[in-house]
Parts: C-alpha cells; structure tokens; sequence
C-alpha cells in the first residue's frame, strides 16, 4: 500500500500537533520544566521515519517561532534567544537520527527502538546544552560554568526523558508492525 502526500501531511499535522500539547503537559518537578515533548518528538521518529518525522518537529518550530504560542514558554522570534531554544533545534536532528536507526530493520526489536531513542535524546541534550551554554555566554553575559551547565541542562533533566525513551521504545515496539501494514509509512 502506498502513502499518499495527503497521509504523510496528515500524519505531519498530526504529530505536529502532538508536540505542542506535549509542550504543555508538564510534570512538577523542581528546578527543571519536564514536559511530554521529547516523547512525542520521539515516537515521530520511530513511527513517521526519518524524514517525516524531523519535518513534523520543524513544521512545529516554525510555527512557534512565527508567533503561535507552542513552545512552553509562549512563541515567536525571540525565543531563539532563550537559552533553552537549542533543545528544539536538537528535536529535529534527534527526530531523524531516531528514525533512521529504527529504519533500519523492517520490524525492529526492542533493543534497537531503545537504541535509537537514546541516540536521539543525546542529540537533543547535546544541542541543548551547546546552545545554552552560548546564550549565556555571549548574549545574556551571565557566564555558565560546566559543572552547573551539566547538572541543570542535563543531571536533573535526562531521567525523565530516559525513561520517556523507555516508553517509546515499547509503544514504538506494538505501532510500528501497525503502522507499516496500514501504509502509512
């Protein structure tokens, strides 16, 4: 069965829209905002491919950065300044590497669904925490040392998202056999 372009931007739309509710569905914890968007970012990845799935996370960026109050702190162009915008840029690289790794076989395991979401969530955290880094640095003059860099960018923000990419795995494990039979991908 063949995916039509009108399947591939509704699956698009969809999980554009996924990823700005997940946005906003955040969990209390201290210190660092924990919401669902790496996850659906994620199951982009694994469910869309790819290709697909980065171009559902940029449609998202670029409608947040145009003014659509997506993001978790609002929209628009300033939010490239905040030094948390490098983490939406890691989604989108993290979103294809994701799916190209879990691409890879026809009907992946467990193992390597898992491998792929921790490739990918590395990304995003590398991305992240460069770019935080930057911003301080250079624009908002406060200078960010490592050791507070990697225990507010990543210490006390990676183990939500690792177990996340647990969850992913497993959801990814039972939709994609779904996913492929129905033509969708």
């Amino acid at each position: 069965m063949q995916v039509t372009k009108t399947k591939k931007l509704v699956l698009c739309a969809l999980f554009t829209a996924l990823i700005a509710v997940g946005a906003f569905i955040r969990v209390p914890i201290p210190v660092v905002p924990f919401t669902l968007q790496f996850f659906f970012t994620t199951l982009a990845g694994l469910l869309l491919g790819g290709r697909l799935g980065a171009a559902a996370v940029l449609v998202y960026v670029v409608l947040g950065l145009c003014g659509v109050p997506v993001f978790t702190e609002g929209g628009g162009l300033g939010y490239v300044l905040k030094p948390s915008f490098g983490y939406l840029i890691g989604f989108i690289l993290g979103t294809y590497v994701t799916g190209l790794i879990a691409g890879r076989a026809e009907n992946p395991g467990y193992k390597l669904l898992l491998a792929a979401n921790f490739c990918g969530l590395l990304i995003v955290y590398a991305f992240g925490m460069a770019y935080c880094w930057l911003i301080s640095e250079f624009y908002l003059g406060t200078p960010l040392g490592l050791w507070p860099l990697f225990l507010y960018c990543f210490v006390l923000a990676v183990p939500g998202d690792a177990l996340l990419c647990l969850l992913a795995a497993a959801i990814g494990k039972r939709l994609i056999p779904l996913v492929r039979a129905n033509g969708w991908r």
